[in-house]
């Protein structure tokens, strides 16, 4: 069954995917909440856990931001109305709301940031506001009143004296009250803002989207890297200067090609794109095993494995090229080519192998990169 009902896929991507919103009524049916509000708030407590409370009418200022890890006395002093706890990346801590990823496969996993899921109490909000990445907002308790409004942008007026981007003049347009299992799509730039109309959570899947600046300064940094002091401006071609104050036509062709040698050069775009892509945004939950297995061990111990699954927290990616392809694991990069490289692809499109078909894979290459991915704590085995 499709998450967006009557829609294809096909034609959410052509007509709604980063165009405008799209509410999906019973997208889960007879939903039932992976986590409930108890265990999220206890979550909020945990030092590795990034979450937040916002409160609209704070103690200290209007839309007051606290920052976790929280206590227990937190939570008892808050009033009984009108805040909301967010818990970031609840997928990397709790596997039954990383399997609601299955739902979104028709988008690369590389563009995947995480699952953020927010609790609130009646009238419970973060303000009017916009994101810069696509997301779609599950309702997964209670009911919540959603509005969309204009397209924003930096210059558009904000509410002055907090720190969170709160519009300062939302223009509604469209206005729903969210059920259990109900699906809102909003892109880029919306103007949107939601009400909780009693004790309410939502599941929100949000997607990664860097920046023109994370783009432009990530490459420029790899495209340097390597440079020789003595590659420099130069021009061969230059002509006695009749105003020599001028920079002329011929000094910013000049430039152009200098840049364009570098961004034509398709294997470092690949090569700091694909690192820059699967960087994890909590490192710290994929780090090394403390004692890395031998090669023996890990034998031993796919022999008791039923799968071996990709880490939560760990990002995989792969690009085809005539050798093989080059393969990308938290930053890292990889050329491989026979079995090691279906072997790769099969983790990255799949987020995991089960174990009769991995048994397919006895190759050297192949034993050696599962080796190396699992003690660098990428994937483990079910």
């Amino acid at each position: 069954m499709s998450i967006f009902g009557s829609i294809d896929i096909e034609t959410f991507m052509r007509d709604y995917w980063q165009k405008k919103p799209l509410l999906v009524r019973q997208a889960f049916p007879d939903f039932v909440s992976p986590i409930d509000q108890d265990e999220l708030a206890g979550l909020a407590l945990e030092e590795d856990v990034e979450s937040r409370i916002v409160m609209e009418k704070g103690p200290k200022q209007p839309w007051q931001l606290l920052n976790g890890p929280f206590t227990e006395k937190t939570f008892a002093k808050l009033p009984p109305s009108h805040w909301t706890l967010l818990v970031q990346a609840v997928d990397q801590w709790v596997p039954e709301v990383a399997s609601m990823l299955q739902d979104f496969e028709f988008i690369p996993h590389w563009r995947r940031d995480d699952i953020m899921i927010s609790f609130a109490p009646e009238g419970g909000s973060v303000g009017p506001h916009y994101d810069n990445y696509d997301v779609f907002l599950i309702q997964a308790q209670g009911q919540r009143r959603w509005q969309t409004g204009q397209l924003c942008d930096s210059n558009t007026p904000r509410v002055e004296g907090t720190p969170l981007r709160i519009i300062a003049d939302m223009q509604v347009e469209e206005e729903w009250v969210l059920e259990p299992g109900d699906m809102l799509y909003l892109p880029p730039r919306i103007a949107h803002n939601g009400v909780a109309l009693n004790n309410c959570m939502t599941i929100s899947v949000g997607f990664r989207a860097p920046s023109h600046a994370d783009i432009l300064q990530g490459f420029a940094a790899q495209a340097s890297m390597d440079l020789l002091d003595e590659a420099r401006y130069s021009d061969a071609d230059l002509q006695p200067a009749s105003n020599p104050g001028e920079i002329d036509a011929a000094a910013l062709n000049r430039l152009k090609t200098v840049l364009n040698q570098y961004l034509h050069d398709d294997a470092k775009l690949l090569s700091w794109f694909g690192e820059f892509m699967t960087e994890p945004k909590y490192p710290e939950l994929s780090a090394p095993l403390d004692e890395a297995l031998e090669a023996e061990e890990l034998d031993e111990a796919l022999q008791q494995s039923e799968a071996v699954l990709v880490n939560e927290s760990a990002r995989f990616a792969y690009h085809r090229n005539a050798n093989g392809i080059t393969f990308f694991a938290n930053g890292c990069e990889y050329a491989l080519s026979g079995p090691a490289a279906e072997l790769a692809m099969f983790l990255s499109d799949n987020l995991g192998i089960a174990a009769d078909d991995l048994a397919t894979f006895t190759d050297e290459t192949s034993r050696k990169l599962l080796l190396e991915l699992v003690n660098n704590n990428q994937l483990y085995m079910d």
